[in-house]
C-alpha cells in the first residue's frame, strides 16, 4: 500500500504541476482548449487571475513532493494528509461551484490517496 500511495501522490503532484503550467504560462492557448465553454475574449482578461490559481497549484505540488521526500514516516504521513486534504477540499469546492468533473479529476484521486495512506 505504501508504494501505491506514493505513486498516486506523485501522479497527483504531476497533475497539479500541469495545472500550474497551463494556468500560469499557457492560459490563452491551452486554457482555451480546456475551458471551451468560456468565451475566447475572457482569457486575456482573466490571465492574471489564472496565474494566481496556478501559483496555488504550485504550492500543492511542493507540499505533495515534500511529503514524498520526508524520511520520518510519521511526518511524511502528516504532511501527505495535509496536502491531499487541501486537494480534496479544492476538488469538492470546484465540483460544487464550477463543474462536477473537477471532483473526479482532482478530489477522487486525493480521496483514494488519503485512504491508501491510512491503510499502510
Amino acid at each position: 500500500m505504501e508504494l501505491l500511495s506514493k505513486i498516486l501522490i506523485g501522479l497527483i503532484a504531476a497533475l497539479h504541476l500541469y495545472f500550474l503550467w497551463f494556468e500560469m504560462f499557457a492560459w490563452e492557448t491551452t486554457g482555451r482548449k480546456i475551458f471551451r465553454q468560456l468565451p475566447k475574449e475572457m482569457f486575456p482578461k482573466t490571465k492574471v487571475l489564472a496565474a494566481n490559481q496556478g501559483l496555488y497549484n504550485g504550492f500543492l505540488v511542493a507540499g505533495l513532493i515534500w511529503s514524498l521526500l520526508i524520511e520520518d514516516p510519521k511526518w511524511s504521513f502528516y504532511v501527505g494528509v495535509f496536502f491531499l486534504s487541501c486537494v480534496l477540499v479544492a476538488g469538492i469546492f470546484g465540483a460544487l461551484t464550477a463543474s462536477k468533473k473537477i471532483f473526479f479529476v482532482q478530489g477522487l484521486p486525493a480521496l483514494i490517496a488519503l485512504i491508501l495512506l491510512h491503510l499502510k
